[in-house]
C-alpha cells in the first residue's frame, strides 16, 4: 500500500469518514497495515481523525514550501537568493556545510520541511515535524576575527525577534544568548557552527528553527511547559513563507549594519529585547555556578554579571537558570 493510494481514498471523501472495513477491502490489507500507513501520513504532516465505528477522515494537509512561492516575497540582495528546499533531511546544517565546502556564496539558504536529526545548542535534539515549522540554515562568509564569532549569535537573535514581530504581533524576549521566548516559553532555536583555518573564519552556518504552526500534541509532554509555537501563542496559523522572507530581510539589514558599524548597534538592540538583564539569575558555566544580576553585554558579546559583592564578571558560555 502506498501513501497515494490511502490518501486518494481519504481525499475522495472530503470531510467524510471512510470506514476501516472499506479501506481494508479496497486495498486488500489488514487493519494493522492501515493504521501503520495512517501514522506515516501523520508523520508527513497530514492530520487524520480516527474514530471507532466511523473510520478515518482527512482533516488537514501539510502546507508545502516552494521556491516559486518564496522568491517573489524576498526583499533581499543576496540572502535567500541561492536556495534549496528539501522534503526531508537529517539536518539542514549538514546539508549547507556540504554546499559551503563546495564554494556556495554567502546568503545560500537550505530549508527542510522535516528534519530527522535536527539539533540545538549543547547537542540537544530539536523537535521539527513536517510542514509545521521553519527549519533552515543560512550561510555567512563574514570578514571578522575568529574570537568575535559569538557576536553573530546575538545578531541572529535580534534579527529573528524583529522578523517575527513584523509577521505576528507577539511580545518576544531574548534569553541570553539567543533563545526567543513568548511568556517564558521557547519558540525558536539558533545554532551557529563555524569553520576556521589558520585563525581565519572561513564561513558560519546559522541554523534557525522556528516553531511556527505546531500544535500541543506535536511536542513531547515534558517540553510543553517550556516550549510553544507561534500558532499556539497567537491563536491562528502563520504563513511560513512570509516569516522566512521577513527573517532574511531583517538578517541581511542587521548583518550589513554590523559590517559597517561593528557590534555597538547590535548590542544596543539585543539589550533592548533582552529578558535576562537586571534580574537575578543562576548561570551554569563550564567553570562552575555563578549567581548574580546581568547588567549588559561587553564589546565581545559576553554577559556582564554583577556579583553579590558588586564586582562584575563577564561570562561567555553558560546555561541560564532562574530569572533569565
Amino acid at each position: 500500500m502506498s501513501n497515494v493510494t490511502l490518501l486518494g481514498l481519504l481525499e475522495a471523501e472530503p470531510g467524510a469518514f471512510v470506514s476501516g472495513e472499506e479501506i481494508s477491502k479496497k486495498l486488500n490489507v489488514s487493519r494493522t497495515a492501515i493504521w501503520k500507513q495512517v501514522r506515516k501520513l501523520e508523520a508527513e504532516g497530514y492530520v487524520i481523525e480516527a474514530t471507532p465505528r466511523l473510520g478515518y477522515r482527512l482533516k488537514d494537509k501539510p502546507s508545502r514550501l516552494t521556491i516559486q512561492e518564496l522568491l517573489p516575497k524576498l526583499n533581499t540582495n543576496s540572502f535567500g537568493r541561492n536556495i534549496r528546499v528539501h522534503a526531508v533531511v537529517g539536518s539542514t546544517q549538514d546539508e549547507l556545510r556540504a554546499l559551503a565546502e563546495q564554494g556556495a556564496p554567502e546568503g545560500t539558504l537550505v530549508i527542510a520541511e522535516q528534519q530527522t536529526s535536527g539539533r540545538g545548542r549543547m547537542g540537544r535534539a530539536w523537535v521539527s515535524p513536517a510542514g509545521k515549522g521553519v527549519w533552515m540554515s543560512l550561510l555567512l562568509r563574514p570578514i571578522v576575527p575568529l574570537p568575535l564569532t559569538p557576536q553573530l549569535t546575538l545578531l541572529a537573535a535580534v534579527a529573528l525577534s524583529r522578523a517575527i514581530t513584523r509577521v505576528v504581533p507577539l511580545e518576544i524576549g531574548i534569553k541570553w544568548p539567543n533563545d526567543l521566548l513568548v511568556n517564558g516559553r521557547k519558540i525558536s532555536g539558533i545554532l551557529l557552527e563555524s569553520a576556521a583555518e589558520d585563525e581565519r573564519l572561513r564561513y558560519v552556518i546559522v541554523g534557525l528553527g522556528i516553531s511556527v504552526n505546531l500544535d500541543a500534541e506535536d511536542y513531547p509532554e515534558e517540553l510543553l511547559q517550556k516550549a510553544v509555537s507561534l500558532k499556539m501563542a497567537a491563536g491562528h496559523a502563520i504563513s511560513r513563507s512570509d516569516l522566512i522572507a521577513a527573517v532574511l530581510e531583517q538578517f541581511e539589514q542587521l548583518y550589513a549594519l554590523y559590517q559597517e558599524q561593528g557590534f555597538a548597534p547590535i548590542r544596543a538592540l539585543w539589550e533592548a529585547h533582552s529578558v535576562t538583564l537586571n534580574r537575578p539569575v543562576t548561570l551554569y558555566t563550564p567553570q562552575g555556578v555563578i549567581e548574580g544580576v546581568p547588567r549588559g553585554l561587553d564589546d565581545m558579546g559576553g554577559l556582564q554579571v554583577e556579583l553579590s559583592d558588586g564586582n562584575i564578571r563577564t561570562v561567555y558560555s553558560a546555561e541560564v537558570g532562574a530569572g533569565g
